[in-house]
């Protein structure tokens, strides 16, 4: 991936491309090679251009943010950073396993959106304190009565492959669904950062995840982090 990040702004409201494309494109890492008003447009945009980050909007007409993400991140044409309103809590969700790589809010300040764009660019991912908040919120949220004894998931909704985790493995991935850093992870467990990042590592392989999104919506969905922890 080169030093500057090429990055292509998704936005059905010429504004809001403007605005976003204007704030991304005065940092010297960060290139502007496009706009889209929708996920078609998009899709074709990616296919032609090669960006390394697609800042996406979800709610467009015709072919939306999801059904976009989808395509782009199934043929590695780029990674996305969605930016919500959460108008629609189910697409925040479908965004996730659309394979999104970061997720941001449309209210976030002009700092974190670049840093966010730079993250996700660089292949880490990313999700605003809200956004976790609202995952979490969402992924706990009992669909059949709750003994509200902090009792495990259901069986069948905690994968089999958790149990292939060491007793360290499994405490790391319970610290990066509670939202740590591999450096905030390193000091609570007071080793190096470097033996942080091959726990982390074994755990997405061994659960056959993608990155630390999904990392966190296992955890919360097979019960291994209940909220308030």
């Amino acid at each position: 991936m080169s030093t500057v990040l090429r990055v292509l702004v998704v936005d059905d409201q010429p504004l809001m491309r403007s605005g976003f494309s204007m704030m991304l494109g005065v940092e010297p890492d960060l290139e502007v090679i496009g706009d889209a008003a929708d996920g078609a447009q998009a899709v074709e945009m990616c296919r032609r251009l090669r960006p390394d980050v697609v800042l996406m909007d979800v709610q467009m007409p015709g072919t939306d943010g999801i059904e976009a993400t989808r395509l782009i991140t199934g043929e590695a044409l780029a990674r996305v950073l969605i930016l919500t309103t959460f108008d629609r809590d189910d697409y925040l969700f479908d965004a996730l396993r659309a394979g999104a790589g970061g997720f941001l809010l449309k209210n976030s300040d002009p700092q974190d959106l670049v840093d966010g764009v730079r993250a996700v660019g660089h292949g880490h991912a990313l999700l605003a304190p809200e956004v976790t908040r609202r995952v979490i919120e969402r992924l706990t949220a009992p669909t059949a009565p709750d003994p509200g004894d902090g009792s495990p998931a259901p069986e069948g909704s905690r994968p089999a492959a958790l149990d292939e985790l060491t007793a360290r493995e499994t405490e790391v991935l319970r610290l990066v669904a509670r939202g740590l850093s591999n450096a905030e992870i390193a000091r609570t467990l007071v080793v190096g950062e470097a033996t942080v990042k091959t726990h982390v590592s074994a755990c997405l392989s061994k659960l056959h995840l993608r990155d630390r999104v999904q990392a966190v919506v296992l955890a919360y969905e097979a019960g291994l982090v209940q909220p308030g922890e």
